[in-house]
């Protein structure tokens, strides 16, 4: 594929994935035939600073946050036990940005590979 469609890809797209991810995501594209472009255009990506404000403003113990990256069981899990009585709410504060971003690299590997 084309550099320079990865490298607007990537540019575009960075804040989807964690940094050590990067280099995986850009190597995938570049050895990518042209006819999948199309599906790489297409992926629709999870933003991790809205799983945080979902976090935050009251979606955490109800799991709404772990439901929008598509974590059902976690999601499930908080909205039966209140966000582990206020504790598991308070962790994924933390945590959410990176699940989101895992959930994107999954979801990215699932589509392409």
């Amino acid at each position: 594929m084309e550099a320079q469609k990865v490298d607007m890809f990537m540019m575009m797209n960075a804040k989807y994935f964690e940094s050590h991810h990067l280099n995986a995501v850009r190597e995938k594209l570049l050895s990518l035939d042209e006819s999948k472009w199309g599906l790489v255009q297409t992926l629709q990506f999870k933003e991790p600073t809205t799983a945080l404000i979902i976090s935050i403003v009251n979606g955490g113990p109800l799991g709404i946050d772990r439901f929008y990256i598509g974590d059902t069981g976690m999601g499930v899990g908080k909205l039966l036990t209140c966000g582990g009585l206020g504790i598991w709410t308070i962790i994924d504060w933390f945590l959410i940005m990176g699940a989101a971003r895992e959930k994107n690299m999954e979801a990215f590997q699932n589509a392409l590979y």
